[in-house]
């Protein structure tokens, strides 16, 4: 039996955020709070679909809709945001055996994807799971095409000593130098425009576009629970050298914006990345997630934090003749 698809209303943000709480596979771009600052900054309709098996609820999937003229696409998550992940979350019940877990998985995401086309048929659709996303089969089954995506993730239970002696060689001693002219803190909303300023500042610098605005970390900083967003800052002398935004939900923590490169004497970068580590695992996180591994250059300098590869996937399906849609999406993002 299928389940019933339901869209939530924009008053209807706690109990998005409520049932979001009681599923593992959540990320803290899931929280409500952040997919609407995601549609205002988009320009998207925000759908945030839940699926219900009689009163209990079994899954959310938020999707965005944007419609050009006669044609409509679909995101999840919304394009041109930098938004790392999204996708749909499936809740389910301690003890619930595994074939039961597949079939509510199919059911849900089936019946969402028949809401979809049915309120807007759509011709691209685009999702984008979450490293904690266990089984996209069902997006197959829908006829999606499917590509292999990687990320690094730092496993923050060995503790962060255990962790600093197996970084590579050299981001020990960067660290080990920096830690002697630099100060790293928790900062706050200002701090968190200046940062995502300097990596706009330095992408323009490199005539390469960069969408994410100070506008809208503001937004999501203010938007989002104390301690969601965390602007970690960097400063030699008492002066601002660099930073990054880390999303945080206590369970993960995504190094999402930042962590630029600059033309100092100390790498501040692996200095930032070390305190958070650090200061995650002292407040029980069980991993940091460098967000991204498909670009050779990056991969080779996120390895050097002992990492294990994970893997999260793109999923696409298109009408006849919107090939070229989905090629321009691939290259944007």
């Amino acid at each position: 039996m299928s389940p019933e698809i339901s869209k939530l209303s924009t008053n209807d943000g706690a109990v998005w955020n409520d049932a979001l709480d009681r599923t593992d596979e959540r990320t803290p771009f899931h929280r409500f709070e952040a997919l609407e600052v995601f549609a205002a900054h988009s320009g998207a309709e925000f759908h945030p679909l839940v699926g219900y098996k009689g009163q209990e609820e079994i899954g959310l999937f938020p999707l965005f809709t944007l419609e050009k003229g006669p044609i409509t696409t679909a995101f999840s998550p919304p394009p041109n945001l930098k938004v790392s992940y999204l996708g749909p979350v499936l809740l389910t019940q301690p003890g619930m055996k595994a074939n039961t877990v597949e079939r509510r998985r199919q059911r849900f995401i089936s019946a969402c994807i028949d809401w979809l086309d049915e309120a807007h048929a759509p011709r691209y659709v685009h999702v984008r799971t979450a490293i904690t996303t266990p089984d996209t089969r069902p997006f197959d089954w829908e006829l999606f095409e499917e590509t292999p995506r990687f990320t690094y993730v730092v496993d923050l239970d060995t503790g962060p000593e255990a962790l600093f002696d197996r970084f590579s060689r050299d981001a020990r001693s960067n660290v080990r130098e920096a830690e002697e002219a630099c100060s790293v803190s928790l900062s706050g909303r200002d701090a968190a425009r200046r940062i995502i300023e300097q990596v706009k500042q330095r992408h323009d610098e490199q005539n390469i576009g960069f969408p994410v605005t100070p506008e809208l970390v503001g937004d999501l900083y203010d938007a989002l629970p104390e301690g969601y967003l965390r602007p970690y800052v960097c400063t030699i002398d008492g002066e601002f050298a660099g930073g990054s935004l880390v999303l945080d939900d206590g369970e993960r923590a995504y190094g999402w914006q930042g962590t630029v490169k600059q033309d100092i004497e100390y790498d501040i970068n692996d200095l930032l990345h070390w305190e958070i580590i650090r200061d995650a695992a002292d407040r029980g996180v069980r991993s940091y997630d460098l967000v991204g591994a498909n670009n050779p250059r990056l991969s080779r300098y996120k390895s050097k934090f002992a990492p294990t590869l994970t893997r999260y996937h793109s999923l696409e399906r298109s009408a006849t003749g919107f090939g070229m849609m989905a090629q321009l999406y691939r290259r944007i993002q």
